[in-house]
């Protein structure tokens, strides 16, 4: 059996025995209807904003419930996640990166999450970028570029690090952010 195919069918598994909720077997049905290709640097790069299609897709359910779980804004990890993985629950990178946030197993783990379940990795994406945001006073391209290149790198060069990657990371998603925020209806 493929690898992938493999993979794709142990994560339906999981995902439909372990949480036992029917939006996961819908969230596996339509993953591959909200599949677009990206680049293999670590995070999948587009060239403009994508959107969730609708409130009632399971990414854009997901992502609402972890706006409201962490406080932040759903355009942004919307724009985290175009720019992470182009909203691709099954993305990979090369370096291990998982899923629409592209979380590393280690922070999955810290953060209690199944990084393959795409609700429980938008909800621990936005939980990172959360407590990356209080890490740094509110300061969201400094917190961007520590999602990206890690806290360590952020505060051993004192600001967003020297890295080409990381700098236009840190530029597409505020560029993604400011497309998403003002053309996506305000959640109250």
């Amino acid at each position: 059996m493929e690898p992938l195919l493999f993979w794709a069918l142990e994560t339906l598994f999981f995902n439909d025995f372990a949480t036992q909720t029917n939006s996961q077997s819908a969230t596996f049905q339509n993953l591959f209807s909200n599949q677009t290709s990206g680049e293999e640097n670590g995070n999948s790069q587009t060239s403009s904003p994508s959107t969730v299609s609708s409130a009632n897709t399971p990414l854009a359910e997901s992502i609402q419930l972890a706006a409201k779980n962490t406080g932040l804004s759903p355009a942004l990890l919307q724009a985290v996640g175009t720019v992470e993985s182009s909203l691709n629950p099954l993305a990979v990178s090369s370096r291990g990166a998982i899923g629409v946030m592209q979380l590393m197993p280690q922070t999955a783990q810290s953060l209690h999450v199944n990084p393959y379940n795409a609700e429980q990795n938008i909800l621990g994406g936005a939980e990172y970028l959360k407590s990356l945001l209080d890490t740094f006073q509110g300061d969201l391209p400094l917190a961007l570029a520590a999602y990206n290149a890690g806290p360590g790198a952020v505060q051993h060069f004192g600001g967003i690090p020297p890295y080409r990657q990381t700098q236009n990371y840190v530029q597409k998603v505020m560029a993604t952010y400011q497309a998403l925020s003002s053309s996506t209806p305000k959640i109250t």
